[in-house]
C-alpha cells in the first residue's frame, strides 16, 4: 500500500486586494538568525516559551527566509563583534518599507551592554539584549514586540 505524502506546512501567504502580504499574526514564525547553532537553540527555546513558532536559519540563508516566511520578528545573534548580520539590514530594510505596518520588528543579541542608542547599530534595530543569552532577558522584549506586531 503507498502512503499519501506527508503534510508540509504552507508557508505561503495570499496577497491582499492592495497587493501587500497581511500583517504577521502572532502565530507566524520568528526568524531566529545566527551563525552559533548553541545560539539558535537557546533562544528558539525561549521564543516557543513565548507561545511563538522559531525558524532558525543560517546568516547566508536568512535573506530568502525574510521574503518566503514574511516573519514579523527577527532575531539576530550578532557574533563576536556584533557585525554578522550586517548583511541583511538591507534585505530588513526592503521589507520593511514594502510591509503598511514595518515588519519585521528586530531584536538584536550583542556581546556588549548597551542600548541602541549607545551601540553602533543600524537604526532598524528595535531592541538590544545582551549576551548570555538568557529567558529573563530575552522573553520580556519578545513578548513586548510580538504584541506591538499584533
Amino acid at each position: 500500500m503507498i502512503n499519501p505524502p506527508a503534510e508540509t506546512e504552507n508557508c505561503e501567504q495570499s496577497l491582499h486586494p492592495n497587493g501587500r502580504t497581511p500583517v504577521e499574526s502572532i502565530h507566524e514564525p520568528v526568524l531566529v538568525v545566527g551563525r552559533s547553532r548553541v545560539n539558535l537553540v537557546v533562544v528558539s527555546k525561549i521564543v516557543h516559551r513565548c507561545g511563538l513558532k522559531a525558524a532558525t536559519v543560517s546568516i547566508e540563508d536568512a535573506a530568502g527566509h525574510l521574503m518566503t516566511r514574511r516573519p514579523g520578528l527577527v532575531v539576530l545573534d550578532g557574533g563576536a563583534d556584533n557585525r554578522d548580520c550586517d548583511v541583511l539590514f538591507a534585505h530588513i530594510a526592503t521589507y520593511r518599507r514594502a510591509s503598511e505596518a514595518g515588519l519585521p520588528r528586530v531584536i538584536m543579541l550583542c556581546t556588549r551592554n548597551g542600548t541602541i542608542d549607545s551601540l553602533p547599530l543600524p537604526s532598524l534595530v528595535d531592541e538590544v539584549v545582551s549576551k548570555p543569552i538568557t529567558p529573563e532577558r530575552l522573553q520580556p522584549v519578545i513578548d513586548r514586540l510580538a504584541r506591538r506586531q499584533a
